[in-house]
């Protein structure tokens, strides 16, 4: 495409969008130039897409919101740079997701693909080996625009034949937060996320229980992923899972995402205390047990039988337990 087709229809690009301060600046310097933005954001169970809808009702950009949980595990549970600090697999995660979001630009009329990224502010994701990387692994090589640091950067085809005025990209790099605070002050915006990010892989502790329930569960569910977020967690003798609520809205969440089919829930009966979850297939010796660690975390007297209702894959009735501590039951915390 040549400078004059370039300028003879409206140019059209399409952001990955997290929500954040960047993603908003990256789409409204690109508005400036009167470049067309859309933007798409990815979500599953480990990042939603609640800040994205957000900046897109503050700036008025359309979205997509696309779940993509069944293309994004396989490629968790083996990245082929490896995880970050936790499970977070930062470079092939984005790869995969600027590959998906390049599969709308021909049939969607897109000339170019772009994100927020700014050079040296991540670690890992975020440096010139990891961008090129993304770039090279995404299939859309040139196609990559980083409107905040483009003139830092190579550049992209949309640059080098016109669509894209160079010079009114930014340069921006490292990990300061000043330049993009006085561009949102220039730009009028009032009101952003903070820089914090949202995602669960990221987090020590849910990746640890990520981890035990890849250990155990060769294709888990996306309700078991969401269950993960819940309650206390434990791992009894034999490998059976004990999920036990820590407050109101925990009960309401297990509760939510069990499955009747084939999980067992426990509620003590007479006293207030924790709805409990054994998910999937268990024997009676283990429901008992799992009872009596449910009844543990009750207001139920220490010592003294309780009752205990069970309910779900099938049954229905009625245990006598007495309440357990955890350490007692020999039950492994997540």
């Amino acid at each position: 495409m040549d400078s004059m087709t370039a300028i003879s229809r409206k140019v059209r690009a399409l952001g990955l969008c997290s929500g954040g301060l960047d993603s908003i600046l990256a789409a409204l310097v690109l508005r400036q130039q009167g470049i067309e933005v859309a933007w798409i954001s990815f979500e599953t169970p480990f990042f939603p897409a609640t800040k994205a809808r957000a900046a897109a009702r503050m700036t008025g950009i359309p979205l997509s919101v696309v779940n993509i949980t069944a293309v994004y595990l396989p490629m968790l549970r083996n990245p082929a740079c490896g995880y970050g600090k936790h499970m977070n697999p930062c470079m092939d995660c984005h790869a995969l997701m600027f590959r998906l979001a390049g599969e709308r630009l021909a049939a969607e009329g897109y000339d170019f693909l772009f994100s927020g990224e700014v050079l040296g502010q991540r670690p890992m994701s975020q440096t010139r080996t990891a961008l090129r990387y993304v770039e090279k692994h995404s299939g859309y090589q040139g196609l990559i625009l980083r409107p905040l640091s483009a003139r830092k950067l190579p550049e992209t085809l949309p640059e080098l034949d016109g669509r894209v005025d160079r010079s009114r990209l930014l340069d921006l790099a490292g990990r300061s937060r000043k330049p993009q605070i006085e561009l949102a002050r220039a730009l009028g915006v009032r009101e952003y996320p903070a820089p914090a990010g949202g995602c669960l892989l990221t987090d020590k502790g849910y990746a640890k229980r990520l981890r035990d329930l890849f250990d155990h569960t060769p294709e888990p569910t996306a309700a078991q992923l969401e269950l993960l977020k819940h309650g206390r967690h434990f791992r009894l003798a034999g490998g059976v899972k004990v999920i036990v609520g820590r407050t109101h809205a925990d009960n309401l969440e297990i509760l939510k995402h069990r499955d009747a089919l084939t999980d067992i829930t426990l509620k003590v009966q007479s006293y207030p205390g924790p709805v409990s979850l054994v998910p999937g297939q268990a024997g009676p010796t283990v429901i008992h047990q799992a009872a009596a660690i449910c009844a543990g975390y009750s207001r139920a007297p220490r010592g003294q039988e309780v009752v205990v209702l069970v309910s779900g894959a099938g049954a229905r009735g009625v245990l006598r337990v007495i309440p357990l501590a955890p350490a007692e039951a020999h039950a492994d915390l997540l």
